[in-house]
């Protein structure tokens, strides 16, 4: 409705976000990049506040979908978006809808009494970096190149994590002790085959000492599967250690009743994040 007499008082950019990655990862039909590398960030509407309210559309990520279209028109497709920006994008949504402040409470591991603190989000955003993925992980002779997960593939992760929480999630209340052995084994399996199959995607490549580069995630999880545990959990390490270097590191609180500073974790969860 170009024509309606109230669109001079719609919603502006109330800031502007340069990506971690600088966009490194994606093509036009995903983002459209603006020539200064900055995307422009609307504040929340109404709907999208009802939207962080929906259980299912929390439940299945389509939430946070709609919200990034709604308050950064320019990622055409959120589900593309890898997980070394999501952070950001999530910090830059809140920060423009929130006047740039968020509280969280924490408790003082010294006093033990909680206290309210309020962050600045535009010092967060400032913090956030991506990791180096042109960094090769070299390892018996081969060349392991990674890659970040995609946000879709993040949320496939989450899900199938859920399922296996609710379907072993009552081993505990059996009392047959042979049966309770048998279910936590199944449990354990199932629990490092999804971590497995979370591995593989985010292996861009491994070069072998011929130099052929396998590509393939059916060929590199089947890898995981067989090479030994001190590989496999080299591998694992390697990529928790670049995931680590692009999320939000520990907030540093100093507690208002006792005065003892300290780390505070603070982990992104849309559930509660933009409420």
């Amino acid at each position: 409705m170009n024509n309606n007499p109230l669109r001079q008082f719609f919603r502006r950019p109330s800031i502007y976000l340069k990506l971690p990655s600088g966009g490194a990862y994606y093509s036009p039909d995903v983002i459209d990049m603006p020539e200064n590398g900055e995307l422009p960030v609307y504040p929340m509407t109404a709907i999208d506040d009802i939207t962080t309210k929906t259980p299912d559309a929390l439940f299945n990520g389509q939430a946070l979908v709609d919200i990034m279209k709604s308050c950064i028109p320019s990622i055409k497709q959120p589900w593309l978006i890898n997980s070394s920006d999501l952070d950001a994008i999530m910090v830059a949504i809140r920060s423009a809808s929130s006047n740039d402040g968020m509280d969280i409470s924490s408790t003082c591991p010294k006093c033990d009494e909680e206290s309210e603190y309020k962050i600045n989000l535009g010092g967060l955003l400032t913090g956030l970096k991506s990791a180096d993925y042109s960094q090769l992980l070299d390892l018996a002779d081969l060349k392991i190149k990674f890659k970040p997960l995609t946000y879709k593939e993040m949320n496939e992760v989450s899900l199938a994590q859920f399922e296996m929480q609710r379907a072993f999630g009552n081993i505990n209340a059996i009392e047959d002790i042979d049966e309770k052995i048998k279910r936590s084994k199944e449990a354990l399996k199932a629990v490092t085959e999804v971590s497995m199959k979370a591995l593989a995607k985010t292996i861009h490549s491994i070069t072998v000492p011929s130099g052929e580069e396998v590509t393939q995630t059916e060929f590199i999880h089947n890898f995981l599967e067989n090479c030994s545990k001190t590989m496999y959990e080299s591998i694992r390490d390697y990529n928790t250690k670049m995931r680590e270097e692009s999320g939000i590191k520990p907030l540093k609180i100093k507690c208002v009743q006792c005065q003892y500073e300290y780390d505070q974790t603070l982990t992104l969860n849309v559930t509660d994040f933009f409420g």
